[in-house]
This record gives structure tokens, C-alpha cells and sequence, in this order.
């Protein structure tokens, strides 16, 4: 059946059969028990590992099924493997590329990881592949029809018909005991995990609140609702009920606290009222720290919202969007103002950029607004800059100085509002739906027609770094370039976005989700 047979599960009881597992991973044994949620262990642990397809997942709950250990997995890529070590409540989950298991473990390292309200701790196995029975009929079935939803194939009859309305890219989401209130804005940095959220309607239906959302691809809304759907956003409440939409596309009339198409920031705000009383939204908007501690995983991105000030409506360059990041760890021998507005302009339109004079290893980069924000820190923190693993944080910041007139602050600030490289200016753009998360396989555009493949390896190699693979697009006006690591392509998406191919082409490049 296809996309079904390279999936394999395996579950071992025997004490013996564990012992190949049982070996802490190496230098593990300094690593708190768990309990500690502080983000001193977190890193210690991410770090103390090498990376492998094969992550080593602990302290899960008795009742955890194979199910929740794949949806942890699945927003990240194709999960190929399962073992789950039930005396023991822990898992091993094998992701297809190790590549998707360093974009998982990143991820997780900045959003506490939960299975069932519980949190649960990830991290590189010394394993790099599984190899395990594939007997247990039952986690065989809940792994055939994940996989049947994640590749597209075609699953067995049984499980046909609840995948019957998965080819929807739209989900229909009732929220259950809502005793807090759960805005647009929380809802787009939730499900924003699993794809590139397109639009929003939020309406009260039955006196219960509900929205529409459409995402850019239907594989998206299947692993969302596989991952979300019974999930509470808050601790013991507010939980989300799932179901794929009839409707395959959904028709925004204006941006406001009730609706959103993030294609079209043009759109006008029209009479909507805010959805939720104004005097409920400041008080749980002050509370909001004291519930950080008791929200399971969904929640870490939707309270970073509610912390940057509710995600204004796009508009440009506008101050007080909260659309301003703050990035650490830089590369400060090597890092500039336009390095960054390049790679963080895959995200979103890069306002200003500004290195900080003391601390020149840090810079804050305000984006058009807080969507694009939220969708730059979720792709670029934790990954590999000039040598260097970044950390991307919301700032406090409503919007990035420029010096004061006549003052010279060496170039470490500069003002892009006007730049003609913005990705996302022109409303409904094709660019909205073609936003995926770093990897090595790059996307070329914009090739004129006399340049070959050997001067795009040449150029590309020139610029650091291996040439793996390359493919020509029929027209040859795009093409397909996979360097050897993703800190490569990254690296050359900085040198050589908008390079000037000669007649005045200007070669672009983005990230793609396609492999040569």
C-alpha cells in the first residue's frame, strides 16, 4: 500500500530486550530527574547528545499511547519508527531525516513538550536507527493510518472513512469549557505549529465559541487535528474539538479581532466588534503570568502572544505591533544589519535591524508585525548562524530606534522600511504560501536562461560549503539546490539571495520543502 511500508512499530516488554536501551545517554547522569522545568537542564540536555533521527522521549504518562508519542513527532516531519517501553515510560520515536529530529528537538527546547498535561523530556538517543519487531498488531494499525494521513497515500478501508474529509485544507474548532477567553490571536499561534496559517473567522454558534481555519496545504489541517484535537489550551479547560470543514476555502471580508486573512494585510478592519469583552481581555491579560506554570504545550506560543500585547493587525512599519525580536548569541565578528534583515526576511518583512553597541553579540529586529515575528522566532531560534546556534525571543520592545540625527553608530543600526527586497508587501502573494522552516534544500528563482547548472554549483560552492544535489525546473527559470547541512544553506541563502546574475536578474532564494 503506498506510503504505508516504510513505517515499522515495535513494542518490548521483556527486561532483557531493554537492556540495549537501558544505558543512560552518554554524560545523561548530571541531567535533573525532570522535575525541574528550568531552562539550565533544558539546554544541557539538547546539547549533550549528538544529533540522531532517533530521539530518546522520558517521563511519559501510564495511559500515553502511541498516538500522542507520534504527534509530537509529526508537525516536524515523517515519523518512520516506534518503540514504546511501556514498564519503563519512555519511547523511542525515529524520525525520516535527522534533519527533522534537529528542527524537533530546537523546537521543543524553547516549548515545554506535554503528553496528557504532563510535561515530558526529549532528547537525542546514542541510537541512530530502531530496530524492532514489528508485531503488535494494534500499534501497527494507529501507525498505518497516521501514516496514510501524513503521506496522502491511500489507507486501508477501515480507517477510509474518518479520513474521508481530510483533503480539506479547513478546520472546523469548538472550543469547550472556556472559562478564559481564547481570541484569534491564539488560536493562529497554536495551530501556526503545524503550517502556514492562512485565515481565521472566529464566530458564537449555540452559544459556543467556534472558528474556521484555513491552512496552505491540507497535509497541514490533517496533522493538526491528529496532534490537537482533544488538547486543552489551558490547564483543564478549554479544550479543542476538530473537524475537517466542507468548505475548501474561505472567504475573509475584513481583518479584525474576529477575522483575519493573513495573505491580504490590505484589507479594511470594517465595523467588527472586539470578540471578547474588553474588561475580561485586561484581566486575563494581567493574570496571564500566574497561569504560565499550569498550561501544557499548546499554550507556551499562545501565552507569548497574549505577553507580547495581543498581535496587532499588519501594518507597516507601524511601532507598538509587537513585532520586535530580540536575538542572542550572534556571531559578532561576523554578523551585520543586512545579514539578518536577509535571513530573518524569509519570515517576514524586516523593518529595522539594530546590533547592540554594548553587547554586540545581541540585536533587536522589528518586523512589520507580530505574525511574522511569532513565524520567524518558531523557524530561526536554535539554529546555526555564522557558526553559531541563535536564540530568537520576543522582545519587550514596541518598535527599534533609529540613532539620533548626526549621531554615528558604526552601521550597527539600519532602517530597511523602504527596502525594494521585501518578500511579503505585495497582498495575496504566492510568497505567504511558500514559507517552510530552514533546511538544506534550497529553492532558486529568477535564473536567466544562459546561466547552467555548473555555474549555480560553482557559485553556491564558492560561497561555502558542498553542492549536494541540483535540479533544473522544466522552464529553468527555477531550480532545486540541496547543500550537504542546513547552517550551509542558511549561509548561502544570506550570500547569495538577490545576487546579481548579470542583466540586471536578480537571483532569489528561499528555503523549500522538497528534497532532490
Amino acid at each position: 500500500m503506498d506510503g504505508l511500508g516504510d513505517v515499522a512499530v515495535g513494542v518490548k516488554r521483556g527486561s532483557d530486550e531493554l537492556s540495549m536501551y537501558n544505558s543512560p545517554n552518554s554524560g545523561m547522569s548530571s541531567i535533573s530527574d525532570g522535575t525541574s522545568n528550568g531552562s539550565d537542564s533544558k539546554k544541557l540536555r539538547v546539547e549533550e547528545a549528538p544529533p540522531s533521527r532517533v530521539l530518546h522521549i522520558r517521563k511519559l504518562p501510564n495511559e500515553a499511547s502511541e498516538t500522542e508519542v507520534i504527534a509530537l513527532g509529526l508537525p516536524f516531519g515523517k515519523v518512520t519508527n516506534i518503540l514504546t517501553l511501556k514498564g519503563k515510560n519512555q519511547a523511542f520515536l525515529e524520525m525520516g531525516t535527522e534533519e527533522a529530529a534537529i528542527t524537533m528537538v530546537n523546537y521543543y527546547a524553547t516549548v515545554n513538550p506535554h503528553v496528557r498535561n504532563v510535561p515530558v523530556f526529549i532528547q537525542y538517543s546514542n541510537h541512530k536507527e530502531l530496530k524492532t519487531d514489528v508485531g503488535n498488531s494494534r500499534a501497527q494499525a494507529v501507525l498505518q493510518a497516521v501514516s496514510a494521513v501524513h503521506s496522502g497515500g491511500s489507507p486501508s478501508s477501515d480507517v477510509q472513512e474518518a479520513l474521508a474529509a481530510a483533503s480539506s485544507p479547513v478546520l472546523r474548532i469548538i472550543i469547550d469549557n472556556m472559562f478564559y477567553p481564547v481570541t484569534l490571536d491564539v488560536l493562529q499561534q497554536i495551530f501556526s505549529k503545524f503550517g502556514t496559517v492562512m485565515k481565521i473567522i472566529t464566530f458564537t454558534k449555540n452559544n459556543q465559541f467556534q472558528a474556521l481555519l484555513q491552512y496552505s496545504d491540507p497535509i497541514n489541517a490533517q496533522q493538526s487535528k491528529l496532534a490537537l484535537d482533544g488538547q486543552n489550551i489551558y490547564n483543564s479547560c478549554c479544550t479543542l474539538r476538530i473537524d475537517f470543514s466542507k468548505l475548501v476555502n474561505l472567504n475573509v471580508k475584513y481583518n479584525n479581532d474576529k477575522s483575519r486573512d493573513y495573505t491580504r494585510p490590505d484589507l479594511p478592519a470594517g465595523d467588527g466588534q472586539p470578540s471578547i469583552d474588553p474588561n475580561v481581555a485586561a484581566a486575563f491579560n494581567k493574570d496571564s503570568n500566574s497561569l504560565l506554570g499550569a498550561m501544557n504545550p499548546l499554550s507556551a506560543a499562545a501565552a507569548a502572544a497574549a505577553a507580547a500585547g495581543r498581535v496587532a493587525l499588519a501594518g507597516h512599519g507601524q511601532g507598538g505591533s509587537g513585532g520586535v525580536l530580540l536575538v542572542s548569541n550572534l556571531n559578532e565578528e561576523m554578523v551585520t544589519p543586512q545579514s539578518l534583515f536577509t535571513l530573518f526576511g524569509v519570515y517576514g518583512d524586516v523593518q529595522r535591524v539594530k546590533i547592540l553597541y554594548n553587547k554586540k553579540d545581541s540585536a533587536l529586529i522589528q518586523m512589520s508585525d507580530g505574525n511574522q515575528a511569532q513565524l520567524a522566532m518558531s523557524h530561526l531560534n536554535g539554529q546555526k548562524m555564522y557558526g553559531k546556534i541563535i536564540r530568537v525571543t520576543l522582545s519587550k520592545h514596541q518598535s527599534v530606534a533609529l540613532p539620533r540625527d548626526g549621531l554615528d553608530d558604526q552601521g550597527l543600526t539600519k532602517d530597511f522600511t523602504n527596502s525594494p527586497l521585501h518578500r511579503f508587501k505585495k497582498p495575496g502573494s504566492k510568497n505567504f504560501q511558500n514559507i517552510f522552516p530552514p533546511s538544506a534544500t534550497l529553492h532558486l528563482s529568477n535564473i536567466p536562461t544562459d546561466v547552467s547548472e555548473d555555474d549555480l554549483r560553482l557559485l553556491f560552492s564558492n560561497a561555502g560549503g558542498t553542492v549536494k544535489a541540483f535540479k533544473f525546473f522544466q522552464d529553468h527559470k527555477m531550480a532545486l539546490l540541496q547543500m550537504s547541512t542546513v547552517e550551509e544553506a542558511i549561509q548561502v541563502l544570506i550570500d547569495l539571495h538577490n545576487y546579481n546574475m548579470g542583466g540586471n536578474q536578480h537571483l532569489r532564494v528561499s528555503f523549500s520543502k522538497s528534497t532532490i
